[in-house]
């Protein structure tokens, strides 16, 4: 399963990187992952126009794109685009952050689960 992946380097700017998580045959009840332990979920509905300035990602997370679009844009400059079924895993919880936006006159619905920071033991 292909995730996309927003992070910060070394300098404070935040870049896009495409992840695979690996999917293992589970029998009838299809492909499973490994578990991801997670801290709490969160359900998010933004208005059609929605914007968010430059802003870090408050926690490390997972973003379920349920409906709506959105454009997400780092400060490298690159900007992509987002829909429903798509998953993010925002991980530039420092630095300048990114930039979000609606798209598309919709309103959008998504969930976050918040994931342990990097070196939080369960």
């Amino acid at each position: 399963m292909k995730i996309t992946r927003i992070y910060t380097d070394a300098d404070g700017e935040t870049h896009f990187d495409e992840l695979h998580v690996p999917l293992l045959d589970a029998g009838v009840i299809g492909y499973l992952s490994e578990t991801v332990p997670a801290r709490g979920v969160i359900f998010r509905e933004n208005p059609a126009d929605y914007f968010y300035d430059w802003h870090p990602a408050p926690n490390r997370q997972f973003i379920v794109m349920l409906d709506g679009e959105i454009e997400i844009e780092v400060s490298d400059g690159e900007a992509r685009r987002f829909r429903g079924g798509d998953v993010l895993l925002v991980e530039d919880t420092h630095g300048r952050g990114h930039k979000t936006r609606n798209v598309g006159g919709m309103p959008r619905r998504s969930i976050f689960i918040l994931l342990e920071e990097k070196g939080e033991s369960g």
